[in-house]
């Protein structure tokens, strides 16, 4: 009989495409994955792997079988879900993925009441852009992710996924104290023509929303400074280094000598809970979704 573990470690490679990549969602060493698959082949009598360069190729056999396993596996992971469900419990392990401000300013208080309330359920947190944390829920490496869009910038949802609104994070304008715009009740697009921004790095939906409002408004905006980490944002924003559009959530306190003027009309990022749709009838997932909404402040972020 093929072991069931060294089926999810082949079709692990097939999915992500080297041992490395495999190991790391895995949870386990590049050499335990190479040994799984080292033992596959002794077992099943078949060549599975082949040597290209540095790294290694899967033959026909091993896709057929990595093919085979992925059905195989989906019906383990039923089988589970229907214990699970018949046993009304949030137990076992869950994984959720957060970008860094939901992770700060959302989680904390959610995690405390899981924790307490459902003693048996072992909850894990990674942090990873809302485009990966779907991905990743995709494949079936995350369970639940908390993710974010804009209005201007939807995020876009594979077959299979369903998703619930956990709510509204208003966005405001940050300005050095001496800067021109630092008086004023709220600005416009057209207002903030020729400034230098500090804005989170090409490829966030942050930096997509920025890019598509400001041209909307015919601007091009200027980015000098690509900057992941809202803190680090507000630390250069505090030294006179450019302006920065910052949602709430997470954001913290404003440091001396920035100033928040709102932005007319005012933007507004949406949070949403994302699963795969055939999970939904899990006890686990559905505490943690409630919880997550639960969790969420009854009035704008702050």
């Amino acid at each position: 009989m093929i072991d069931l573990g060294r089926l999810r470690a082949l079709h692990a490679v097939a999915l992500h495409g080297s041992v490395n990549r495999a190991a790391e969602v895995l949870g386990y060493t590049p050499s335990a994955v190479s040994q799984q698959l080292a033992k596959l082949e002794r077992e099943t009598r078949t060549t599975l792997i082949e040597r290209q360069g540095r790294g290694i190729v899967l033959t026909d056999a091993a896709q057929q079988l990595a093919s085979t396993a992925a059905r195989i596996l989906e019906l383990v992971e039923d089988a589970e879900l229907t214990l699970e469900e018949q046993r009304g419990q949030a137990i076992g392990t869950l994984s959720i993925a957060a970008f860094p401000t939901a992770a700060r300013g959302l989680l904390p208080p959610a995690l405390a009441r899981l924790i307490d309330e459902h003693d048996r359920l072992d909850v894990r947190v990674v942090e990873t852009d809302p485009f990966e944390a779907v991905a990743a829920v995709n494949r079936g490496e995350i369970d639940i992710a908390i993710v974010h869009d804009w209005h201007n910038t939807p995020l876009g949802l594979p077959e299979g996924l369903s998703r619930v609104k956990l709510g509204s994070d208003p966005a405001d304008v940050l300005v050095p104290a001496t800067h021109r715009l630092a008086g004023k009740e709220f600005v416009r697009a057209e207002d903030l023509v020729g400034e230098r921004w500090i804005c989170q790095p090409v490829g966030s939906i942050c930096h997509e929303w920025l890019i598509r409002t400001m041209r909307r408004a015919g601007v091009e905006p200027e980015v000098a400074y690509s900057v992941a980490e809202y803190q680090t944002q507000l630390a250069m924003l505090a030294r006179g280094l450019g302006i920065g559009l910052l949602p709430r959530l997470g954001r913290g306190p404003v440091p001396d000598g920035v100033v928040v003027v709102p932005l007319q009309p005012a933007p507004s990022r949406r949070l949403y809970a994302v699963w795969r749709t055939t999970t939904s009838r899990r006890p686990a997932i559905t505490v943690t979704l409630a919880t997550l909404k639960a969790a969420w402040p009854s009035r704008d972020t702050a």
